[in-house]
């Protein structure tokens, strides 16, 4: 009973490794506490900036190349590799002494947001063709795998602090290593969808010929263009929120036991997003303004908020918001892309991405630097202000690409 209420299709029970791959591989126990292990090793608000911006740097690098080895040779398998490269993340970050040696592992880390990033939604997006015909369902899919990611972020904030507070921050880092193990134990057990090599040619097409499908996937729709800005900046501030959101800790002068909490109730904000994408109805004008009236009043309320728990229930706000917006626009890119060159297309669109959060995380630096963290606040505000208007402008519907049913775009 418990199995058919938890894998009720056949699309779920396939796609289960994953959902519980993801749930080991996001207890990472060092992430709520790492800010405060950057102040002990000597890194500064300037030089945090300078590592977002590193592995930010790296992602664009290996995305495209990632996606292209995803599509022609295994999704499971650049899954797995990801996986690798977060361990010896974790490896090197717990080693480190110093701002240098703990930029490697910002590398390292960037390899692995490369690998993962296009290649989880794309195998979810095939998985659901291949067992449904067609994406209905999608959004419920993803929206699942981030209440499990979700799930695991919790208990790795509450796990995590508990640690730190009586060991320390370098002991978090170690302690998350069974956990990927097991991670990258589920992923060899899933059994990936195989429509992106059935495509016409797809086994024997050249590099080249591959780069070309994957551009003309996307050339001449303009349709495309105010899905993918909204999803690039959606994802910008979302990562600007992980990433700087814990600073404003920092900067209250506040213990590491408040971090494990603070952290676990901002992952908790991911879950409460992909729950609600498979609901949301954003096509509708007024589930837009709403979306955009919640996003602006969450990143203004971090210019002026102070106190532990209104910081964290705005950054739980935004978070949320970004993660229902970027579930649902997903859905409108794949269905306009074909199935052999979608990790690729999806691959593009993130490293466009972090090639945007790149110089947003090295400004946010200088000017956390210069004028405090609450001051930086205006660039979250001018990000949010983007995704707001993009919203209210109702982009247009994307072609879908009929390997299985049409359906509705994120604004028809």
């Amino acid at each position: 009973m418990a199995h058919r209420t938890l894998f009720p299709t056949s699309a779920h029970r396939r796609l289960a490794p994953l959902v519980v791959s993801m749930f080991f591989g996001g207890v990472a126990l060092w992430v709520p506490v790492e800010k405060l292990f950057l102040a002990q090793i000597g890194f500064t608000p300037r030089t945090i900036g300078l590592m977002a911006a590193t592995y930010a740097a790296v992602v664009p690098v290996l995305e495209v190349p990632t996606g292209i080895l995803a599509d022609r040779w295994s999704r499971r398998g650049v899954l797995v590799l990801a996986n690798v490269a977060a361990a010896l993340a974790v490896i090197v970050g717990g080693l480190s002494v110093n701002v240098p040696t703990y930029l490697v592992a910002a590398v390292l880390v960037g390899a692995y947001f490369a690998m993962q990033s296009g290649t989880v939604d794309a195998v979810v997006y095939d998985t659901l063709l291949e067992e449904t015909g067609g994406s209905d369902g999608f959004e419920r899919m993803l929206g699942r795998l981030h209440v499990s990611e979700s799930v695991a972020l919790v208990l790795g904030g509450l796990g995590g602090g508990a640690l730190a507070a009586v060991a320390s921050p370098r002991a978090t880092y170690f302690a998350t290593l069974p956990f990927l193990l097991v991670s990258t134990a589920c992923l060899l057990s899933l059994r990936e969808p195989r429509l992106h090599a059935a495509g016409e040619g797809a086994e024997t097409r050249s590099l080249r010929g591959y780069l070309a499908v994957t551009v003309a996937a996307v050339r001449g729709q303009r349709q495309l263009v105010p899905v993918v800005a909204l999803l690039v900046l959606a994802t910008v501030l979302m990562s600007a929120v992980f990433e700087f959101g814990p600073l404003w800790l920092v900067d209250a002068h506040v213990g590491a036991a408040a971090f494990g909490p603070a952290w676990a109730g901002l992952m908790a904000s991911i879950g409460i997003g992909g729950a609600l994408a498979g609901r949301a109805r954003l096509q509708a004008g007024a589930s837009r303004a709403a979306a955009a009236a919640l996003l602006l009043g969450g990143v203004s309320a971090l210019l002026v908020a102070r106190n532990v728990v209104l910081v964290t229930l705005a950054q739980v706000v935004v978070v949320m918001v970004t993660v229902v917006v970027t579930i649902v626009v997903t859905r409108t890119l794949h269905d306009a892309v074909p199935s052999d060159v979608r990790t690729g297309v999806s691959s593009g669109v993130s490293a466009v991405t972090w090639g945007v959060f790149l110089p947003f995380a090295l400004a946010f630096g200088a000017v956390s630097e210069r004028g405090g963290v609450h001051a930086a606040g205006w660039l979250l505000v001018a990000a949010a202000a983007g995704i707001s208007g993009l919203l209210v402008a109702r982009p247009g519907p994307a072609a879908v690409i009929t390997e299985g049913p049409v359906v509705a775009p994120l604004a028809a």
